[in-house]
């Protein structure tokens, strides 16, 4: 067996030697791949000596490194080599640190860190242009969602209140930011592709950030513009496609000790409605489309909006149940699945994962109200879309709707 000491410094070395090439071929004045592989080694070796003459050793060997850094830094300034910066010296200065964490803790936290500060420094350019295309609109979505999530999360009574004991303030609140946090990412992808986007991306995007609002926009496209059919069509099946994937993201997010129980069937009719996509790409693969211009999915309002649709269907939830059983929790899933599928889909996995309602009854509520949320998007296609939309789309939903009929009766 090889003693631990020489896998500490075997796995040092190559996180310093992978940071160090990616600065090798970008910035090697400071400290290319071998100064990169030689700091992390000398953390790791500082800390090897910490172990038999103190901790005090790792402090003084990171102001070493910190004052060689330093030096070379003046040295390029003198010789007006380059303008000044600071991204070569604190990845060299944290390589020094994880190095020595390699040592002194588990391993698995500085290679999971190495390997984020590489794809950072590799990203360089990515994340600068990303900077330059945030707009106003975008720095508020941004700066809202960490008031929702950072500033009135933790401040929330985290305990049940309310008629059956059906409100918890913080767990609610949780559900806004799970939620908020998703449509967020969709948007911030749209921000990155979405002017250029094929019609898959944007069918993807669009079911990301809301798949009504998508199914809305490209009816109305084909309304005006009766060749877009087939695309649209597609477009509208990816975004309720996407939909079943982002169901099953928040049963892992709230019901991760229910998982295996619950997503089966959900997974199975993702797996349909992704061969219907198949057949809708098939049948209008040619063309492109851009998905439609999102509003801010931080908005304050709209957050207060959902946490209140959430509240109010959970605790719908619980009196149904209460009054006339599972009868009365499908007649809540059906009716609120009409307009959002999320509400319903976090209060159910909830209610699973506490062991308040059983893993059959809550798959089965939840794609429940997916199908009414299917039937409410044909019905918006069949009042906003041309007749060669909704012929493709009643094809298409219904077939969505006879299969997720069958699993909820055969499963």
């Amino acid at each position: 067996m090889i003693p631990d000491i020489f896998i500490q410094l075997a796995v040092a070395l190559g996180l310093g030697l992978l940071v160090g090439l990616q600065r090798e071929r970008v910035d090697p004045a400071i400290a290319g791949i071998r100064t990169f592989a030689l700091i992390s080694l000398f953390g790791a070796v500082s800390a090897q000596l910490a172990k038999v003459y103190g901790g005090w050793l790792i402090g003084v060997g990171f102001l070493v490194t910190a004052g060689l850094v330093t030096a070379g830094n003046l040295v390029r300034l003198q010789n007006r080599e380059a303008e000044p910066g600071q991204t070569t010296e604190f990845a060299a200065l944290l390589m020094y640190g994880l190095g020595a964490w390699v040592v002194t803790g588990s391993m698995a936290v500085p290679i999971v860190l190495t390997g984020i500060v590489a794809v950072l420094l590799h990203l360089r350019e990515p994340l600068h242009q990303l900077v330059g295309k945030i707009g106003e609109k975008d720095l508020r979505a941004i700066m809202q969602f960490v008031l929702i999530s950072l500033v009135i999360l933790p401040v929330l009574p985290d305990h049940n209140l309310g008629p059956y004991g059906a409100l918890n303030p913080y767990q609610a609140w949780w559900m806004v930011v799970l939620i908020v946090g998703l449509s967020l990412a969709g948007y911030v992808a749209y921000k990155l592709f979405g002017a250029t986007a094929g019609t898959v991306l944007a069918g993807i995007l669009g079911g990301m950030i809301s798949s009504t609002a998508t199914t809305a926009t490209y009816a109305r496209r084909s309304r005006e513009t009766p060749d877009l059919a087939r695309l649209a069509a597609l477009v509208v099946m990816l975004a309720s496609t996407v939909l079943y994937a982002r169901v099953l993201l928040e049963v892992a997010a709230v019901a991760r000790g229910r998982f295996a129980e619950l997503a089966p069937p959900l997974a199975a009719m993702l797996g349909w409605m992704a061969l219907l996509s198949l057949a809708a790409w098939l049948a209008g693969r040619d063309g492109n489309g851009e998905p439609p211009e999102p509003g801010n999915p931080a908005e304050l309002k709209a957050a207060l909006v959902f946490g209140a649709l959430y509240v109010t269907v959970l605790l719908a939830v619980a009196f149904a149940r209460d009054r006339f059983g599972n009868a009365g929790l499908y007649t809540v899933a059906a009716l609120s699945g009409l307009t959002d599928v999320d509400a319903i889909t976090l209060s159910t996995a909830r209610l699973v994962q506490s062991a308040r309602l059983d893993a059959e009854t809550g798959w089965k509520a939840i794609l429940l109200a997916s199908l009414t949320n299917l039937g409410f998007k044909a019905g918006i296609v069949a009042a906003l879309g041309s007749r060669g939309l909704q012929a493709r789309i009643a094809v298409l939903f219904g077939a969505a709707i006879l299969g997720g009929g069958l699993i909820v009766w055969l499963w």
